[in-house]
């Protein structure tokens, strides 16, 4: 696989971290919003922006059975919402993502831009060069799952997720299985897979210390976790994009965090995290599960494609892309059952969004952390 220079990071290295330190903030925090600010504010008619500023709209050119139960007719019992379509309720799984062609294109173009970020390397983690036995959790449309099979052809590769959204067609070391991972304990048996890789579950975990004590019982010894999190806050260094600036973009974190409050206060189970890189949960969660030998690494992934930099350029040119595809179903359920806001409310803010992220005074970008792990004892 060809090699891309990294992109621009907050050191020139991975930042290696013992298990038992606590990790840097990964930015500067943002105020909680409150209902009379950041909620009430996008309810009202918002003013156009100068339109000499905006790029013009263009398409994508030529550069751009389960381990806990087999396929049933539940899981493919659907819920359309607001006209989006959501994956079943079976089980306990009230994930507000949607999974129609609209938000598996989103995904399949976010693979996409964390490869180019990330130097066209699908993970970073120290795992040598004959794993057996490797586990994707959460892996939507599966194109990781795709890649690393192609990669690793002597290594068995299983991707799970609560939707059966993935090609039929695939390698012959892979296979999709239904699962839910939240539902704890995990069935996989102990000491199973020599490398288990999560992504982009941010939404989806109440209990990040739950989730990673089950990927470090299933890990073999020796073997290793990678997780990869985005933070939620749109961010520049230009000073385009300001904390309580009243643009849409500066209170895009915000707001879904007062969403995902909101609506989890109307379930049993509670609100879900919007903070993990803030707040260092996955780090945190590393550490208390027992994995040693723990890195972090965090990369700015700009939104737009206005960088100096031709590289960084195609990236945001993917990430634009991915934010626009999927920008609706990333809100919708939780801003209209969180916030109490319509369906046309929704589409008015994102319509801000949107024509913010073509404005070209602006340089917004929003920080991935990578972080990976082993667990103790020799690999077999």
């Amino acid at each position: 696989m060809a090699q891309r220079p990294s992109a621009t990071t907050d050191g020139p290295d991975a930042e290696k971290l013992p298990a038992d330190s606590a990790p840097a903030s990964a930015g500067p925090a943002l105020a909680n919003p409150s209902d009379s600010t950041a909620v009430s504010r996008w309810l009202q008619a918002q003013p156009d922006y100068d339109a000499d500023y905006y790029e013009v709209d263009s398409a994508l050119g030529d550069d751009a059975g389960s381990s806990t139960a087999s396929l049933s007719a539940s899981i493919l019992e659907y819920r359309t919402i607001h006209g989006r379509r959501f994956h079943s309720t079976r089980g306990n799984t009230d994930y507000w993502g949607p999974n129609d062609e609209i938000q598996a294109n989103s995904m399949d173009l976010s693979h996409h831009t964390l490869t180019l970020l990330f130097g066209d390397k699908l993970f970073q983690a120290p795992i040598g060069d004959n794993p057996k036995r490797a586990l994707d959790v959460g892996c939507g449309t599966g194109l990781w799952a795709i890649d690393f099979a192609d990669t690793y052809q002597d290594c068995e590769v299983i991707g799970t997720d609560i939707s059966p959204t993935q090609p039929y067609w695939v390698p012959v070391n892979l296979r999709f299985e239904i699962d839910d991972c939240t539902a704890i304990p995990w069935t996989y048996a102990p000491n199973s897979f020599d490398f288990i890789h999560l992504r982009y579950l941010f939404g989806a975990i109440r209990d990040w210390n739950a989730l990673y004590a089950e990927v470090f019982r299933a890990l073999r010894p020796g073997g290793w976790a990678e997780a990869c999190e985005p933070s939620t806050y749109v961010r520049s260094d230009d000073g385009s994009i300001l904390e309580g600036d009243g643009s849409a973009l500066s209170e895009w974190a915000p707001l879904l965090k007062e969403a995902a409050r909101k609506y989890g206060g109307t379930v049993s189970e509670g609100p879900r995290p919007m903070r993990m890189v803030e707040e260092g949960l996955i780090v945190k969660a590393f550490q208390n599960a027992g994995f040693v030998d723990i890195h972090q690494e965090t990369r700015k992934c700009p939104l737009t494609p206005f960088s100096d930099d031709p590289r960084l350029r195609e990236v945001g040119t993917y990430a634009r892309s991915a934010m626009e595809e999927g920008m609706e179903g990333f809100v919708l359920y939780l801003f209209t059952n969180g916030l109490g806001w319509s369906r046309e409310q929704v589409t008015i803010y994102l319509s801000r969004v949107r024509k913010e992220l073509r404005d070209r005074r602006k340089s917004p970008y929003v920080e991935v952390q990578v972080v990976y792990g082993r667990k103790p004892g020799a690999a077999s």
